[in-house]
C-alpha cells in the first residue's frame, strides 16, 4: 500500500485542499468537493466509484475501518496522502469522528427540458442542515431529481454533504435551474407547499408521480413559481405552531406519497 506523507503546511497540495476546505467560491472553481468521514467515503466508494484523493490522519491509519478504505483506494487509481493531526484537523469540520476524507469531482449533469417524474424543486433553500435533510428523504423516498434555484445553496459543500449522509450519490442534482422555465414543460403535476392554502396535503392523489416545489425557509415558495403550480397546499396539524421547518415538510409529504403508493 503506497500512502504519502506531507508535513509541511506550505506543500501545495495540502494549500489546495485547504482551499476546498475553507472556501465555497474555490469549490466551485476547481469542480471539486470533500467528503468528511468514514461514512461519506464508504458510501461514495459503494454508490459511485473510487475517489481522486483520499486523506487520512496518521492518527486515524491505526483505525481499521480507515485502513480497509485506504487499501481499496491504494489498489486502483486513488493517490493517498497523511497528513500529521494538526494538519488535517485544519481541513475538516467534524468534530471527534474519524479522521479520513475524499476529495471528489462535483458532478456535472445535462439538465432535463421538462419534469416527467417525481421530483423535487427547490427555490432558494438556503440554510445546508435543510438542504442536506431534504435530499436524505427523498432519496428514502424514491425520488431521483431535485432541481435547484440559484440563491439556493451549494448542494455539494462539505455541510451540505454531511447532512444527506450519502443521498446525493442516489440522486440527479442539477444546480442554476430556471424553475418558471422548467415548471412551463411539466408533464406531472406541481405540489407547491403553502401555509395559507386551503387544500390539504392529504386531499390529494400522490399515487402518480409529482413535483414537489419548496421555498426559502422565511419567504417561502416565490409567487412566480406558486402561480404555476398545479396545487397549492398545506400541511394540517393540531398544534399552535404556523407552519413546520422546510425540511419537516419535505419529509411529511414525500413520506405520505410512500404511503399512498404503497396502499394502493
Amino acid at each position: 500500500m503506497t500512502i504519502k506523507t506531507i508535513s509541511s503546511r506550505d506543500n501545495p497540495l495540502y494549500k489546495e485542499l485547504k482551499h476546498l476546505a475553507t472556501s465555497s467560491q474555490a469549490r466551485r472553481k476547481a469542480g471539486r468537493t470533500l467528503l468528511d468521514g468514514v461514512h461519506l467515503c464508504e458510501a461514495y466508494i459503494q454508490k459511485v466509484s473510487m475517489p481522486p484523493l483520499c486523506v487520512v490522519s496518521e492518527t486515524a491509519m491505526l483505525n481499521s475501518e480507515v485502513t480497509v478504505i485506504v487499501q481499496q483506494c491504494a489498489a486502483g487509481p486513488t493517490q493517498c496522502i497523511a497528513l500529521p493531526d494538526a494538519l488535517f484537523h485544519a481541513l475538516s469540520q467534524v468534530e471527534h469522528g474519524v479522521d479520513i476524507l475524499f476529495v471528489i469531482d462535483t458532478p456535472e449533469l445535462k439538465q432535463p427540458q421538462g419534469l416527467t417524474q417525481s421530483a423535487v424543486l427547490l427555490d432558494k433553500v438556503q440554510d445546508p442542515g435543510n438542504f442536506g435533510s431534504i435530499v436524505r428523504s427523498a432519496a428514502a423516498a424514491g425520488i431521483k431529481q431535485v432541481f435547484c434555484s440559484t440563491g439556493t445553496t451549494f448542494a455539494w459543500s462539505p455541510k451540505v454533504l454531511r447532512a444527506g449522509m450519502g443521498a446525493h450519490f442516489l440522486l440527479e442534482i442539477f444546480e442554476n435551474v430556471d424553475l418558471a422555465a422548467l415548471l412551463d414543460h411539466a408533464a406531472v403535476p406541481v405540489i407547491a407547499t403553502s401555509s395559507h392554502a386551503e387544500k390539504r396535503l392529504y386531499d390529494l392523489d400522490l399515487t402518480q408521480p409529482v413535483a414537489w416545489l419548496f421555498g426559502h425557509e422565511g419567504q417561502g415558495v416565490a409567487d412566480h413559481l406558486l402561480a404555476r403550480a398545479t396545487h397549492q397546499i398545506a400541511i394540517p396539524h393540531l398544534g399552535e405552531i404556523e407552519s413546520l421547518n422546510v425540511a419537516a415538510s419535505s419529509a411529511v409529504c414525500f413520506f405520505e406519497q410512500v404511503r399512498q403508493q404503497i396502499a394502493r
